[in-house]
Formats: structure tokens, sequence, C-alpha cells
């Protein structure tokens, strides 16, 4: 639409056209809930697939009320696309979370993914990309409220940071986690537009974004290459059912409805149900890669060498195949690492197709239905049994777990005595089902399975708090998108798992995707620079080497380290810590090590404060959430009241998890964090 002069009061002109964006969507969602298909499909099953299609854009095109149906305009120095004539009017566009256009077709909103809408993230006044005005708006409660102007190609203009930017930022944080479609910075831009053919690997550290850039970059993904990725598929997967019930709302905010969202320990357990534990040392030697190798050796150990000829009666005709001959496709299959299920199923017709030779060296004329017939005579099928039988996934894992003998002839050379020892079972179980299989083990299982039968691979996988992933874990991943492309989101200095991976490089390694392209976030937009820069005295101690995050938020008086004199006053401290933040706006979370969480939820009881756990959404009259520090990974609140550090650090196998874990705990506040504590603070905090 070509830009014009403003009227005299430009908030109300922008008012107005937001009403009329608003008054086109709804028109847009009339349209489609009037399209009549009884006349357009040739069956009820064309008629279903069509009504759901129907159906999901009639919730894509929802008008949410709260939600700012645009964030942004810019005003081009010519027609886009056009020769750039001397004096010619320029376009503008109003960039918002999805297209919307009038009754002509003529659009009223750009969606921010779309090409014309990139210069609204990137464009500068170093390189303006022929804008010459760009505005941001400012909402309360899906009202708009406030504009913010910076003319890009004005030399008199000097760049200033922006304040509705800062504010969006800031703005409390009651429900679950929100987009960031209305701030993302060009660093960030650049990570969410990158081409889906090649998988990226984002390290930031607390309150750089990362979270958010991994699912705007879905969404773009899902813009750019609707109609390939609606074959193939994507998924997001979190580490924990809590923060992905705290994601979930941002991609349909982003009007996207159809991106499954999993935990890897939801990928690995169709086979078996997870009842048991691992102690740290046995689950971090069943995550290690060399696992794989040793299932790979059992597997193989199932093929025999043939014993005997095999001999198919056709009618008064036998036929033989001699073992020698079987022996050679039997060595001819092993050398291709064919699947060991697929390779099942190909002897077979290797051994028919033998027999057909034969029979059309005696004069005869036999088709591809013969030999399909051959492959299932009993006596093939008797010599396939014995020779390349059938191997369930599940069963042969608990033979390595429960049979020391078995698991020393297929470790050997790979793992140690002391390790084969550490990851047999106490118990051994006498079945499948009545095993008590751990995490660990379930992965086991899923990798025997794609030993046996291909895993079906995904268009696109997102990975968030991906340096918690063991090798194996990484493995079970990697094989969901074997083909497709993967977004790797992580910390390296928040890893709190006892096999929580050392470098990138490691872990894409074993995610299959090794030429991966590795890009880092150290600009801060979440967590006060005085919290962040508190907690970073931890990374000497738990990720030398890495950069610490510079926060552009300086919040005075945003931390406060309080020593309570005894550890029997601590709960109460706590509580009047937690009632002192819910003064403020927004959501408060007591994060605590897992150990002090009961006592103290039954502190907050006693002085009559309700809580929430974590994931469970945040309302105008419930906001304070008692965090096990466990959990707290990928959460973030307004203002966050931490209990007892040494706690936190004491709660882990080992001190530089404590301290990784507190590390977290420490950098999920936005507004404001309140440190207690009785017993002293861990060294390293200075």
């Amino acid at each position: 639409m070509p830009a014009h002069e403003e009227t005299s009061n430009p908030l109300v002109r922008e008012r107005a056209h937001l009403a009329a964006s608003r008054a086109a969507l709804r028109a847009m969602r009339e349209d489609v809930q009037a399209l009549d298909i009884r006349d357009v499909t040739a069956n009820w099953v064309n008629a279903a697939v069509l009504q759901a299609q129907i159906d999901d854009r009639i919730k894509a095109l929802a008008d949410l009320s709260h939600t700012p149906l645009f964030f942004g305009r810019l005003d081009y120095l010519h027609v886009v696309g056009a020769e750039k004539a001397e004096g010619a009017e320029g376009e503008r566009f109003y960039i918002g979370r999805r297209h919307v256009h009038d009754a002509h077709g003529d659009p009223m909103v750009i969606d921010w993914r779309a090409p014309v809408s990139q210069p609204f993230y990137q464009a500068s006044r170093n390189n303006p990309l022929d804008v010459d005005h760009r505005r941001r708006f400012g909402y309360t409660g899906g009202e708009l409220t406030a504009y913010e102007d910076e003319h890009l190609t004005d030399p008199a203009e000097t760049e200033q940071t922006s304040r509705l930017l800062q504010a969006e930022i800031e703005r409390p944080r009651v429900g679950p986690m929100r987009d960031i479609v209305a701030t993302i910075q060009p660093e960030q831009d650049e990570i969410v537009r990158s081409g889906l053919g090649g998988t990226v690997c984002v390290q930031g550290g607390p309150g750089t974004g990362k979270t958010a850039v991994g699912l705007h970059r879905v969404a773009y993904l899902l813009y750019a290459h609707r109609e390939r990725l609606a074959r193939t598929g994507t998924l997001v997967i979190g580490p924990n059912r809590s923060f992905l019930h705290y994601i979930e709302q941002v991609l349909p905010a982003l009007g996207e409805l159809e991106v499954r969202q999993a935990t890897v320990e939801d990928l690995v357990t169709a086979r078996v149900e997870v009842r048991g534990t691992d102690e740290a040392a046995a689950a971090v030697i069943k995550g290690d890669a060399r696992m794989a190798e040793v299932l790979r050796r059992a597997i193989r150990s199932h093929v025999t060498p043939p014993a005997e000829t095999v001999v198919v009666v056709r009618g008064s005709r036998r036929w033989r195949v001699p073992a020698y001959e079987i022996e050679e496709m039997v060595g001819e299959l092993l050398a291709r690492d064919m699947r060991y299920g697929a390779a099942h199923e190909a002897l077979p017709q290797r051994i028919a197709h033998a027999v057909l030779v034969r029979m059309e060296e005696a004069g005869e004329a036999p088709d591809d239905r013969v030999q399909n017939a051959v492959a299932r005579d009993p006596a093939v099928k008797a010599a396939v049994k014995a020779i390349w039988p059938a191997v369930e996934p599940a069963k042969l894992v608990l033979r390595l777990l429960t049979d020391a003998d078995f698991l020393a002839a297929h470790a050997e050379g790979v793992l140690t005595g002391d390790e084969q020892k550490q990851i047999l079972m106490a118990r051994p179980a006498r079945s499948v089902k009545s095993a008590k299989w751990t995490a660990a083990d379930a992965v086991l299982i899923d990798e025997a399975a794609d030993l046996v039968a291909r895993t079906h691979s995904l268009g696109h996988v997102v990975i968030d708090e991906a340096q918690d992933l063991s090798p194996m874990q990484y493995r079970a991943v990697g094989r969901r998108c074997s083909t497709g492309s993967a977004t790797v989101l992580g910390d390296l200095a928040q890893g709190t798992t006892p096999w929580s991976t050392r470098s990138w490089e490691q872990a894409l390694f074993h995610l299959g995707k090794g030429d991966a392209v590795v890009e880092e976030l150290t600009a801060g937009f979440r967590v006060p620079r005085e919290v962040i820069a508190y907690a970073s005295r931890l990374l000497p101690a738990i990720a030398p080497g890495l950069a610490p995050v510079e926060s552009v938020r300086e919040t005075p008086g945003s931390l406060a380290v309080r020593e309570v004199a005894a550890a029997d006053g601590l709960d109460a401290a706590v509580v009047a810590a937690c009632e002192e933040s819910l003064r403020h706006e927004g959501s408060i979370g007591l994060i605590a090590a897992d150990a002090r969480v009961p006592a103290l939820s039954a502190a907050l009881a006693e002085a009559g404060h309700s809580v929430l756990s974590p994931g469970e959404e945040t309302t105008a009259d419930s906001r304070l959430t008692l965090v096990p520090a466990s959990l707290a990974k990928g959460l973030e609140y307004d203002y966050v009241v931490l209990d007892e550090p040494a706690a936190v650090v004491d709660g882990e196998p080992d001190e530089r998890t404590g301290l990784r874990r507190l590390y977290v705990a420490l950098t999920r506040a936005v507004s404001g964090l309140v440190v207690l504590h009785a017993a002293p603070l861990p060294e390293q905090l200075g």
C-alpha cells in the first residue's frame, strides 16, 4: 500500500488500521467457514480430508484478542521488487503474526516470515535495506497504545535503544511462554531464517532467547517449506513435560497448529514402560555411544552359517541350493551392513532366485510369481529361520543386561569388566514385561530396534536443552531426522546430567550432523545485567572458556543476596521474600533444592499461600510457583526467590553438576532475584 502523509494524530490512524485489519481477518475466517464442499469431493474420504484442512485453516485464522495483529510497520523508499525510479513513491507494509488481506486481495498485514518483512529485523542506519522509516507499536491488553519511529535514512537522527522493545521484553509474564516475534534481533533473525537443508546448533547462555529462536525457526520453515514439511513432519523435543507445557502456546500464536512436541523418553518408550532408575554410573555407561557397537555385535551374533543344502520341491522336480552357495549370500548381506530385518527379508528372495536360475537352466520359464512362491516354500522358510532368525529388540537388550556371559562376548574390547558389571541388572527379570526398565534401557532398545528396522525420519527436529542428552540419546534423535535437518539448542554451562555433553562437536557427531553450523548468542535480553553477572561467577568452574552473557538490560536493585542468621528461620524468611515479590506485578518462582520443596510447601500453606507446580499456567489470582531445582531449566519468572544455594549444589551427585544446577536456578529471573541462605554460599560465588 502506498505511503502517504500522516494525519495530525497518527495513533488514531494506526488504531483505525488495526480495527480494519481485524475486520478483514474476521471476513477471511467467515469466507472459509462458508465453504460448501459437498459438490467438490468424489467420496467421503476426500471429504473428510478436505474438511480437516478447512478446520485447520479456520483455527489458524482465529483472532486472538490479547495478541497484537501487527507489531511494526515498514515504509520503503521505493516499490518493492521494482526498478528504483527517481521520485517514485514507496510502499508501506504492516508486519504481523499472519497475513491478512482485504476484500480485493490487497495485503493489510504481512506475515513476519515473508521476505518483504525481513528488513523489519535486519535494517539499520548502516544498511537501511531501502527502508526509509520503521515504526514499532506498543500494546496494552491487545489495544494499540503507543508507537515509536526510526528514520533510517535521516543522518540527523541518532541511534537509540528502542523503548518499546525494552518494554516488551520486560512485560510481566503471566501464563505460558510467549513468542518474541516483535523483538527478534538481527543475529537471532539470521538463525531463524537459515535454510531447511542444513542443521544449525545454537549455543546460548541464559536469556539469549535460544528457545524462542528455535520455535520461531520452526514457524519460519513451515512457512517457507510448507508442502515438504507437511509430508515429512516436524517435531520439537524438550527436556520434560513441564517445559513442553510452558512453550506449547508459542507456535499456535504464530499460526502453526500441527507441530508435535515430545521428550526423548516419549520417543523411545513405545516398546517398554519405564519403571526403574539407574545409578548415575550405570546411566553414564548405558548412554555411552560404545553401547551401539555392543548392540550391533549382539544382533549380528544371531546369524548362523548354513549347515545343509536347501531342497525345494516343485511338482516332480527337486531343486537344490548347496550350503556353500547360501553361505556366500549370507556373507554378502553381512558385508552390505543392511538393517538386520531387511536382510532377514532379503535372504529368502536370494535363495529363491538361485532356484529360478536352476529352473531356467533346465529349460523352464519361471516368472516373479514363481520366485515369490519359492521364497515362501517351507524348506526355504525353515532355512532362513535357522540362519537369520527374527530378533525382538527388547528381548535382546534384556539378555545383554541379565546374561553376563552374553554381554561379555559382545562387549569384549568395548567395555571394561567393571563397566559390564555396572550395567547388569541387580535382579534379573524373567520377561520383557516384568523387567523394571530404566530410561537409559529404553534408549538401548530403541537403538536395537533401528538396527533391525530403519526408524522413520522427519523433515525437521528441534532439540532444546540439548546439552543434557547422552550420546545414545543423540543417536535416538538423529535417527528421527536422518534424512532431514535439525535445530540444536543449548548451553554447555547448563548441562546438569552426569552424561551432559562437553562440546557441541561431539554432540553433533553423535546426532549424525557433523557438518552443522554452530552459532553463539551472547547478547542477553531476559536476565538483568546484575543478576547474570552474579551467576557468571560460576562459569570458570562449570564451563571454562565459555563467554559470559552480556545483558542489554541494566536494572538497578534487581539482585539481593540475604543471609539468614539461623537455619530454623530460613523457611519464614523465604515466605516473607515471596510475599514481598508478590507485591510486584507478574509471575513469581520460588526455586529450591528438591529435598527442600516439601518443607517450603508446608510453610507457604501455613502462611495461607497456594502454589502452582512447574508448567501450570499462572493467572492474575495465582502467580506463585514452587519449582524444584531439577525442573527449573528453561522456565522463566518475573521475580525469583532462590532458597539455600548450598542445598541446590549438594543435591547433585558431584560438585560440577551441582554448580551448574545453581547456575540455572540463578538465571530464571526477568526483573528481580532474591537469594536467601543460612549455610555459607559456594565459594565460587565469591
